[in-house]
């Protein structure tokens, strides 16, 4: 032990006396061990976001979508005038009631209005005629002060809407929306209720939605259907087109997520009964696609490590270049620590010391670079792409999460360690292995 000790002693204070050598041969060290907890920690942020975002779907939720063929759209672009009729039918909303009755919810989505307007503020009408049932199925939160769609509201036929975030900020940026009132085409509806921000606007929810439902308006799809025809008029440069469709969407909630896979392909067979070479509807089925995003980002997360890690090994190489170096600038105190009796073993003990304390140190500079550069790229990257002199090159409009994963910190940490024991072995042993007589004649 008091031999060890001394070994460690002798190291240390020779990496003291040559303190800015042995910064710089850590330096690679330092930058490998950032990069690998730096480039993990944005594909883990990335995941997270994604997962989180297709979960907000509703991972035990399958998605049943009215599409426009390809045929009606190139219809559609022959003509000034055109109104398509496709998608879900009544047919198919009961077709899934009978033949789904373990399903915990399902619920109908229908797209009423062509402009939502306020004042003189207007937008594109994104208004869905629905039932209660969905806040719990898309897992909505209304904000304090309003309420969701209530059972009576479709029974009695309330001009009422439930408002998305986005809606409530264009219209009303500064006064309370409740109990005010919007008017989609030519119709008064109040205002009951407003949901809280739904973080799908640019992630993966987003577009599989293929809207930001922060845009969104919630009315009784009993109130809409007596209020509106089933077809949507579109005015899109300068052409005037129409959709009509029964049902935009229908929801199917699964009682258990493990049932959600053999559920969906039921769900498949029954839309293909009706729909299979009309092509004018689609299945989305979260939970396959959120296998799919995991997949995927443990892919990229590998790949990002593979190439962090070529610092590493840049690192090693110079902790090799400089040890070797330093075995030819010692060989005089080699040849005196063999001539008081020194082994070989006590030569390669001396120099895996200081190389395993130079990678050591190096890592836990790294982790702390890392940690730190995870901590800020969230907040410092977005500032740095809006900045005017890079805005004026190209236009980016990027979001960056991070999330630091304690097995990057550990796996780079040992590699960090290993790489600088490795690639100080050779120079080690060349060391041990000068001729005493020889190495005390060096000059």
């Amino acid at each position: 032990m008091e031999l060890f000790l001394e070994t460690l002693r002798l190291g240390l204070n020779n990496l003291r006396l040559h303190m800015l050598r042995s910064i710089l041969t850590s330096l690679g060290i330092i930058l490998g061990v950032a990069a690998v907890i730096l480039m993990v920690s944005i594909g883990e942020g990335n995941k997270q976001a994604a997962i989180r975002n297709i979960e907000s779907l509703g991972a035990s939720n399958i998605i049943i979508r009215s599409q426009r063929p390809p045929e009606s759209s190139s219809v559609g672009t022959q003509r000034r005038s055109f109104v398509a009729k496709f998608g879900l039918e009544d047919a198919d909303w009961n077709r899934l009631v009978e033949s789904l009755p373990e399903a915990q919810r399902i619920v109908p989505l229908k797209a009423f209005g062509s402009e939502v307007s306020h004042s003189s503020k207007r937008t594109t009408s994104q208004v869905f005629g629905t039932t209660p049932e969905l806040i719990d199925v898309l897992k909505l939160d209304v904000e304090q002060g309003g309420r969701y769609l209530v059972p009576e509201d479709g029974d009695s036929h309330q001009r009422v809407a439930v408002i998305g975030s986005e809606v409530a900020r264009q219209f009303f940026p500064i006064q309370d929306p409740i109990g005010d009132t919007i008017r989609i085409d030519d119709r008064i509806f109040t205002i009951i209720g407003v949901l809280e921000p739904i973080g799908l606007a640019g992630g993966a929810g987003g577009a599989l939605v293929g809207r930001d439902l922060n845009l969104d308006v919630h009315i009784p799809i009993q109130t809409g259907r007596l209020e509106f025809s089933d077809t949507v008029y579109r005015r899109v440069s300068g052409s005037f087109s129409g959709e009509e469709t029964r049902f935009s969407e229908i929801y199917v909630e699964a009682s258990e997520s493990d049932d959600v896979l053999s559920m969906a392909a039921r769900v498949h067979r029954i839309v293909d009964y009706g729909h299979g070479e009309r092509g004018d509807v689609t299945v989305i089925v979260p939970w396959e696609l959120l296998a799919n995003v995991e997949r995927t980002t443990f892919a990229m997360n590998l790949l990002l490590t593979a190439i962090a890690a070529i610092s590493l090994l840049v690192g090693g190489i110079g902790i090799m270049n400089i040890m070797l170096a330093s075995v030819i600038e010692r060989t005089r105190e080699i040849g005196i620590r063999r001539a008081l009796g020194a082994t070989q073993r006590h030569i390669v003990s001396q120099f895996l010391v200081e190389t395993g304390t130079i990678s050591a140190a190096g890592g836990i500079i790294g982790i702390i670079l890392g940690v730190g550069l995870s901590l800020a790229v969230d907040r410092v990257l977005p500032w740095i792409l809006s900045l005017p002199l890079i805005q004026q090159h190209i236009q980016v409009d990027v979001t960056f999460e991070s999330a630091i994963t304690l097995w990057s910190i550990i796996v780079s940490f040992t590699v960090a360690v290993a790489t600088g024991v490795v690639f100080g072995a050779y120079p080690a042993i060349v060391a041990s292995r000068q001729d005493p007589i020889q190495a005390l004649r060096h000059e």
